[in-house]
């Protein structure tokens, strides 16, 4: 990737075409020594020549170069001729201006654009020189009205000596950063090369100025800024609302004429622009000396703006948005922005009182990326871009790739820099070690503003880390982080995309959190938002004047579920932007999985369509065929590029290989869509509808719960009891559960155990792992309150929270329940189908053989003496869990003995036990 000092610029500035001023020098002082005795009679011949030049130069200018090269060339008498004709049209003051120089010889100086003309009379010449910024006191005090009178006498500050007989007074050194100062004379000298072209007018031309004042305008930085033309350096800026702009550079200082509408220009006679030179710019009532924006390289190379066109930049963040920088040893903030459909971009900030009309960006060829690099602002500025649209109407909008924003309502995006120092080398060394689905891995789910309503990151880490790693969750899961408009929407509906929210903090401050649960060793995966985003007018929706993230077919674009947009997968550009987006997180952030929501509605075209509503792919099928080829490139780049991570599916239906590898292709002719794992969604619906039945009925509905065993190993799973499930009046989730209260709390209990035991990963949204009554609102979050000792029944939620803690922590340490989960030999069926007794055992099986049994009776009747078929080759088995202990607030109704084995066959095994099974409970046996 080339460095923003490399960069060469868009278009190469043209080398000065005027005459050399070391020999312009030399000839003046040749002229001054030799031609003494008749300056006085030049004198009067150049001045009437000057008057007729003054008349001549104003319409030259108008005219193409090669007409000025042809004019130039004709003889003597033809130009004096057409000179002649050319004054009698001029306007009265040039015709008056000729009347006086044919009695007085007015030789005058300027630099910086600005020049003073004083009358002289015919016996006397008088030559002014100075540098800028160092004129006669009598100038000063009217410099801006003198400045403006002499434009309109003159259509330069700098006149060309007659044709054919140049000599220049030396008035001082040529050196960079000086202007070369000399009062004109002209003797007859036919020997002398033939004249340079005249100096041209520093003054934009109509289009240029149009386009500026219009925000249409491509590439500014080939107009404003420092340029050398014919006869020395024009220098331009356009500083809306500014009196006066001086050229600082370092003894020179030199005023530029006011053009009117924020212009101002003048012409210096430099032999190049010099290497630093800063604007002074007044204002009303203050003033400001900076650096100017348009005298810079691009800050973008040429590897990042073809990557960017390729699709390819998996750093994206790292080349667009804001980004404090020092450029050519000046400090200041590059901003960047993909808009390719913009007829122009500003920036608008709090540096320019939200007005950026002169700040305009520079566009950088066929990639779309518009570019400035604004000298002298850093972090904390606030900032927008300022698009025209194709219609020529313009919308300000927040920066796709911000990394930090305002905190909602307010919408703007800030400039940041990261100042985070990562204390998790160990964590992160050590997690690639063991692929997730053959790893420990309960995950607590949490929606973070609502965890502990009102906590910042940095206060939340101060306890969420220590809350979870008390209780044996190996992660937490965070649903979306990532900043959004609406509270209500949890966060699936982002417009901040590389900004995590600033309702608690600062993305260092996030980065704090992150880095303590790592050193806690909780591991942080995250709810990523891919399939659609929000139409607000200030964020990604039409975001340059037409379709750009979305699709341009609004059957493709519109949700029709969520009233969002769904995103151009076929875009490149717009793959480009979710993919870095994933690697973001993970990098930066040290995010150790992403949890993709919504991907069913991204892998139908008829998703929540109907016939007419949806077009079918190219093969006639209903597949989203670009949407497919996203998630296997994000898939394949993020485990690629961040070794240890994990992705993860939340996919509602049986679409073929979630899970796997994305070159290994399926019955159905598609390559794996390679996550790492996958909600287990049909598991969720059917045993939590087992559950919800009277135990009476649950006989009718036993294969609800076994059914899941059919499919286990097609995929990866996660078995999740997530936010979906306790919202929108679907209950808690020991609401869903029938029976009285202590009934709710012993299903609840045994329901947890089960799934902590059945083959794949565990996830249990917060406040659940306490019994918690009442759905979820992210309003108010969890209710603590439940587990104040005050309360009357917190002995009860803090038994189903002790019982929790005490399921991770045996899981953790048997590796049965979590090393073959994707491995269909690490299961065995004791009893299945026991509908009538409503009982579940089954075997689990770590790499060696060694066995876990779990019971499940999901009835409300003690079972005693209930036998169940076991392997001969345990010689004894010990309770190693029981949901029904009186300290998790069931009846304490226990297997406290070892059981060994009898040598009677049961449920085709050679060997059987036998147990007393507690009402509504799970147990757990290991080998003693």
């Amino acid at each position: 990737m080339n460095s923003a000092e490399e960069a060469p610029p868009v278009t190469p500035r043209p080398t000065s075409s005027g005459s050399d001023p070391k020999k312009a020098v030399k000839a003046a002082e040749k002229a001054t020594e030799t031609d003494k005795p008749v300056k006085k009679a030049a004198a009067k011949k150049v001045a009437e020549k000057a008057a007729t030049k003054k008349a001549t130069a104003e319409k030259e200018t108008a005219k193409k170069a090669s007409a000025q090269k042809t004019s130039a060339t004709k003889p003597a008498t033809a130009k004096k001729t057409a000179a002649k004709k050319t004054a009698e049209k001029a306007a009265p003051k040039k015709a008056a201006a000729k009347k006086a120089a044919a009695k007085k010889v007015a030789v005058t100086t300027a630099t910086a654009g600005k020049a003073v003309a004083k009358k002289a009379t015919a016996k006397k010449v008088a030559a002014t020189t100075a540098t800028a910024g160092k004129a006669a006191p009598n100038k000063a005090t009217a410099k801006k009205t003198v400045a403006k009178k002499a434009v309109a006498k003159r259509s330069s500050a700098v006149q060309a000596p007659a044709e054919g007989t140049p000599a220049r007074a030396a008035a001082g050194e040529d050196q960079v950063g000086k202007a070369t100062v000399a009062a004109r004379a002209t003797v007859p000298n036919p020997a002398e090369p033939p004249e340079a072209p005249a100096p041209v007018s520093p003054a934009l031309d109509a289009g240029d100025r149009a386009r500026l004042l219009a925000g249409t305008h491509h590439d500014p930085h080939t107009v404003l800024g420092a340029h050398t033309v014919p006869g020395g350096v024009a220098f331009r800026a356009f500083r809306p609302y500014a009196l006066s702009v001086t050229v600082v550079a370092g003894d020179l200082r030199a005023g530029l004429h006011d053009d009117g509408d924020g212009f101002f220009s003048g012409l210096l006679e430099l032999s190049e622009v010099p290497p630093e030179y800063r604007l002074l710019v007044t204002y009303e009532g203050s003033e400001r000396e900076t650096e100017d924006a348009y005298r810079f390289l691009p800050t973008l190379g040429e590897l990042d703006l073809h990557l960017i066109g390729e699709g390819r930049h998996e750093e994206l963040w790292t080349v667009l948005g804001a980004h404090p920088m020092t450029h050519q040893g000046v400090t200041g903030t590059r901003f960047s922005v993909w808009a390719p459909n913009a007829r122009g971009v500003h920036v608008a900030g709090t540096f320019n009182f939200w007005d950026g009309t002169g700040y305009p960006m520079r566009s950088l060829g066929s990639s779309g990326v518009w570019e400035l690099f604004v000298p002298e602002i850093g972090e904390g500025e606030l900032y927008k871009f300022e698009i025209t649209r194709p219609d020529g109407s313009k919308t300000l909008r927040a920066d796709p790739l911000a990394r930090r924003t305002e905190a909602p309502p307010n919408t703007s995006s800030v400039v940041t820099a990261s100042h985070h120092e990562w204390q998790d080398a160990h964590w992160i060394e050590q997690r690639a070690g063991r692929p997730a689905h053959e790893a420990p891995f309960s995950v607590y789910e949490v929606h973070l503003p609502s965890w502990r309503p009102g906590l910042t990151y940095r206060q939340l880490a101060e306890q969420l880390p220590a809350y979870v790693k008390d209780l044996g969750f190996t992660h937490v899961e965070l649903m979306p982080i990532a900043e959004h408009p609406f509270g209500g929407s949890w966060g699936y509906q982002v417009t901040g995309f590389y900004a995590p929210t600033a309702r608690l903090g600062t993305p260092d401050d996030f980065k704090y959190l992150v880095d303590a649960l790592h050193q806690a060793g909780v591991g942080v995966l995250m709810d990523w938002v891919p399939a659609h985003f929000p139409r607000d007018d200030w964020a990604l929706a039409e975001f340059d004047g037409r379709p750009l993230y979305e699709h341009e077919d609004p059957l493709r674009s519109a949700h029709p579920d969520w009233g969002t947009l769904e995103f151009d997968y076929g875009r490149r550009e717009v793959r480009n932007f979710l993919v870095a987006n994933a690697i973001y997180w993970c990098r930066e952030f040290h995010i150790d999985g992403l949890r993709v929501d919504a991907v069913a509605s991204m892998l139908y075209l008829d998703y929540s369509r109907e016939p007419g509503q949806w077009v079918p792919n190219e093969h006639g099928g209903r597949e989203n065929l670009d949407a497919v080829a996203f998630l296997q490139e994000m898939n394949a780049t993020v485990y690629r590029q961040v070794p240890g991570v994990v992705t993860i599916a939340e996919e509602s239906t049986a679409w073929d290989g979630v899970t796997r590898a994305t070159h290994h292709r399926g019955p159905g002719g598609f390559g794996g869509l390679g996550f790492g794992l996958k909600w287990n969604m049909g598991w969720m619906h059917d045993s939590l509808d087992y559950m919800s039945h009277e135990p009476v009925h649950r006989k009718y509905h036993h294969n609800e719960m076994t059914f899941s065993m059919v499919y286990a190993y097609s995929e990866n799973y996660v078995l999740p009891i997530s936010h979906d499930e306790v919202v929108h009046g679907k209950r808690s989730l020991v609401s869903k559960m029938p029976g009285d209260w202590w009934q709710q709390r012993a299903n609840l209990r045994a329901y947890l155990a089960f799934m902590w035991a059945h083959p794949g990963k565990q996830l249990l949204f917060m406040g659940q792992e306490f019994a918690q009554g009442a759905e979820w609102s992210e309003a108010h979050g969890p209710d603590w309150w439940l587990l104040d000792p005050a309360y009357g029944a917190e002995a009860d939620h803090r038994g189903v929270r002790d019982m929790v803690r005490d399921l991770n922590t045996v899981y953790r340490h048997t590796p049965a329940l979590w090393q073959r989960d994707i491995d269909p030999a690490g299961f065995q069926w004791i009893v299945g189908d026991a509908a009538e007794d409503n009982v579940f055992a089954f075997l689990r099986l770590d790499a060696d053989g060694a066995p876990l049994l779990s019971v499940s009776n999901l009835s409300p009747v003690v079972r005693h003496d209930y036998r169940l078929g076991v392997p001969d080759d345990i010689q004894a088995w010990h309770e190693t869990l029981n949901t029904d202990l009186a300290r998790y607030g069931g009846g304490d109704i226990t297997n406290p003995d070892i059981v060994k084995p009898e040598p009677q066959g049961w449920h085709g095994r050679p060997a059987s036990i036998t147990l007393t099974l507690p009402p509504l409970a799970t147990v757990w046996l290991r080998p003693a």
